[in-house]
């Protein structure tokens, strides 16, 4: 736990790097189950485009209408704890000016006396939604990688914003993990997937050693699966590409996987994606196109 400190800033933002709600359920659940108070928001007509992104109007507490902004905010624990506590970063991501954005955040952050960063994200993947969801646990830090075993990505490509805070956070010293669980894609429009949500707090966990709240998420992630099975059961192609998909994760999983066939599964993901790497993941969890 020592390569990460005991000041943890945990990252998730909603849109392109959060496929089924996964990551902002997983900030969502943190807030929801400890008590933080608001450190910093950015000014939203800096780094908002409201065309994309709008105001919403609702009514508050007391019945009058109000407008709600855009919002990217960092939250931090309102009690000092003993052990790992976690800051936390959430909102909108921005549509402009992602160094500028990005800077004001890591100046606050190193104010906060930050000691590591995690980023948290979730993307469609070639997963069934039968196995246990597959979570990438990956640095760029190479002394972060040996303390608690991560893994180094080999993406290259178009990124979000999560890999722009993590790039700053670690020019400016802060270690940096990122979690990315991988959301069955024909599934992905039933958001949220309270799976994903779940593993990725228990990953984050492991990760941090902090005492992570789950809620009632075990319980809806049970219905999530029910309800899938049930949709699968009256869909019989649905069905069959279902089974598909457990005998490739099943293979990746096997202890006698051979290097033979792992090449295999991945030429046969590429012939069916045409070898658009934005398709999703020719290993769960591994390939993931937003880091």
């Amino acid at each position: 736990m020592d390569g990460l400190g005991r000041r943890v800033l945990v990252a998730a933002f909603d849109g392109w790097n959060d496929a089924g709600e996964a990551a902002s359920s997983a900030i969502t659940q943190l807030r929801e189950g400890g008590s933080y108070e608001t450190v910093f928001s950015v000014d939203p007509e800096l780094y908002f485009d409201y065309q994309y992104t709008r105001p919403h109007i609702a009514a508050d507490g007391d019945g009058r209408r109000a407008l709600r902004w855009p919002e990217a905010t960092l939250l931090r624990p309102a009690q000092a704890t003993r052990g790992t506590q976690l800051w936390l970063l959430t909102g909108v991501e921005p549509a402009r000016a992602w160094q500028a954005f990005s800077s004001e955040f890591i100046d606050v952050a190193l104010r906060e006396d930050i000691t590591g960063f995690v980023a948290i994200g979730s993307m469609m993947s070639d997963v069934p939604h039968t196995r246990p969801i597959s979570v990438f646990s990956g640095s760029d830090n190479e002394n972060l990688r040996t303390a608690l075993e991560l893994e180094r990505s080999t993406y290259e490509g178009p990124v979000g914003i999560l890999s722009v805070l993590g790039d700053a956070a670690e020019r400016a010293g802060i270690p940096t993990a990122s979690l990315w669980a991988s959301v069955p894609h024909y599934v992905a429009g039933h958001t949220p997937s309270p799976k994903a949500t779940l593993a990725l707090l228990d990953r984050l966990e492991d990760l941090t050693g902090a005492s992570v709240p789950r809620g009632d998420l075990a319980t809806e992630a049970a219905a999530w699966e029910a309800s899938i099975d049930a949709a699968a059961a009256d869909d019989e192609e649905m069905t069959e590409y279902i089974h598909q998909l457990e005998r490739t994760r099943d293979t990746w999983d096997s202890p006698e996987a051979s290097g033979d066939a792992i090449a295999q599964e991945f030429e046969r993901y590429l012939r069916r994606t045409d070898g658009k790497p934005g398709d999703g993941p020719s290993k769960p969890g591994r390939d993931d196109p937003r880091r």
